[in-house]
């Protein structure tokens, strides 16, 4: 019978050890999770495979598929961004410069890992790999609990790297997977404040709320993303229709997916029937307003809902807008806050856009499919934060760690 609080008792214990743990140590262990997961892609298609034939034995969308299938190419990545978050600066133990204060006492701030991270996410299996190296290389022990969807292939990836982490003399339980699903045992790790220190919801907006309502261990939360692409009238016509064909059909599965297009009424006409000509040809479904149903091919009328949906799917709403202000005020109201782009050749435009847009990542003439852990050059993520509380954005290494002051004194008294 599965044991909770004996699971996060030796997450607790591990913490003690992987806190001392040196930069070396961390980094070996990261390089032979990398390689054994090289060695056994086919062990862990295998395993995947049972997981991709459940799902579609209970009708799991196809979006949904995508995202829990993994493949020799797909795992090899996991593996590379392994490699690159071991080549990564070491942010433990980092101290700020000390400061002299008047009395004598030298004072500084020294970044320290976070502790024991719970990490609660659907059926994404990359998430399992991405989030044990990104808490290891930054101390922290991790408590997995993916979806039951992703099961098997979450397994044999954590056995994978929990049996590396013994090869390379850590503790195992660095690295903890919650084996029971059930949702009565993820509400009971929501409440296990004696031995977590944060909570990090990774998954849509029905999991992210259960998990911000029902926690009472503190919670960094990721966000949904309902991105969107705005088209001003100076904007170039093959980049306009390169970004957003890019932003929402390269992966349509994915939170940094452009789900909203707006585009203004001023823009080179060529945009309407391009836009619209190559979204159709990559399978995309056009929910537009009544103005962009005039002016180009769509499938429905778009709702209000519409513009506040992540559809996660190949669907997209689009809008015309009479000016950059009117596109701004939509993003506002409808945005979760993820990605927004503006596509221009207006460097007053631009500005304006990265002023007044709220969002965690705003481009100007790039995809918003940039938002990503790797991409940034982070390694890989923990998640997407869309909150403004502790971090922002794809959350690396030193949004997996805080700080302690250190004080050096020579017997100061108050």
């Amino acid at each position: 019978m599965f044991d909770l609080e004996k699971l996060c008792i030796d997450a607790k214990n591990a913490s003690y050890s992987l806190k001392t743990a040196s930069t070396d140590e961390k980094n070996k262990a990261l390089l032979y999770i990398a390689d054994e997961l090289e060695k056994n892609i086919d062990a862990i298609l295998a395993e995947n495979e049972k997981d991709i034939e459940k799902g579609r034995e209970n009708f799991m969308s196809p979006g949904l598929i995508d995202r829990l299938t993994l493949t020799s190419q797909r795992i090899r990545s996991i593996a590379e961004g392994v490699r690159q978050v071991a080549s990564l600066p070491d942010p433990v133990g980092e101290v700020t410069a000390m400061k002299q204060m008047p009395n004598g006492l030298r004072i500084g701030q020294k970044r320290v890992p976070l502790g024991v991270v719970g990490v609660i996410y659907e059926s994404r299996p990359n998430v399992t790999v991405d989030t044990a190296v990104l808490c290891l290389k930054s101390s922290n022990v991790v408590i997995l609990r993916g979806g039951s969807d992703a099961f098997c292939s979450n397994k044999i990836l954590s056995d994978i790297m929990r049996a590396s982490l013994e090869k390379c003399g850590l503790p195992a339980d660095c690295i903890c997977f919650m084996e029971d699903t059930s949702r009565e045992t993820v509400t009971k790790l929501m409440k296990m404040n004696k031995y977590l220190d944060v909570l990090i919801p990774r998954g849509g907006a029905g999991l992210i709320q259960s998990v911000v309502q029902n926690a009472t261990v503190p919670v960094i939360e990721t966000g949904v993303g309902n991105c969107h692409v705005f088209i001003d009238e100076t904007a170039d016509v093959k980049m306009a229709v390169d970004i957003t064909v890019n932003a929402k059909t390269s992966r349509t599965s994915v939170c940094n997916a452009c789900e909203s297009l707006l585009i203004h009424k001023d823009v080179n006409a060529k945009i309407f029937e391009e836009i619209s000509s190559a979204l159709k040809e990559k399978g995309v479904e056009i929910r537009g307003c009544e103005k962009a149903c005039e002016l180009m091919t769509c499938d429905a009328l778009a709702t209000e809902e519409d513009f506040a949906t992540e559809y996660l799917a190949p669907i997209i709403s689009v809008k015309i807008v009479n000016s950059i202000d009117e596109a701004i005020e939509h993003i506002t109201k409808n945005s979760t806050g993820h990605s927004e782009c503006i596509v221009t050749d207006s460097y007053e435009n631009a500005n304006k856009f990265l002023d007044s847009i709220d969002s965690a990542a705003v481009y100007v003439n790039a995809s918003t499919r940039f938002t990503d852990g790797f991409e940034f050059g982070l390694g890989a993520e923990i998640g997407i934060s869309t909150q403004k509380l502790h971090a922002r954005g794809p959350m690396g290494l030193n949004e997996l760690t805080t700080y302690k002051y250190i004080i050096i004194g020579n017997g100061q008294i108050r």
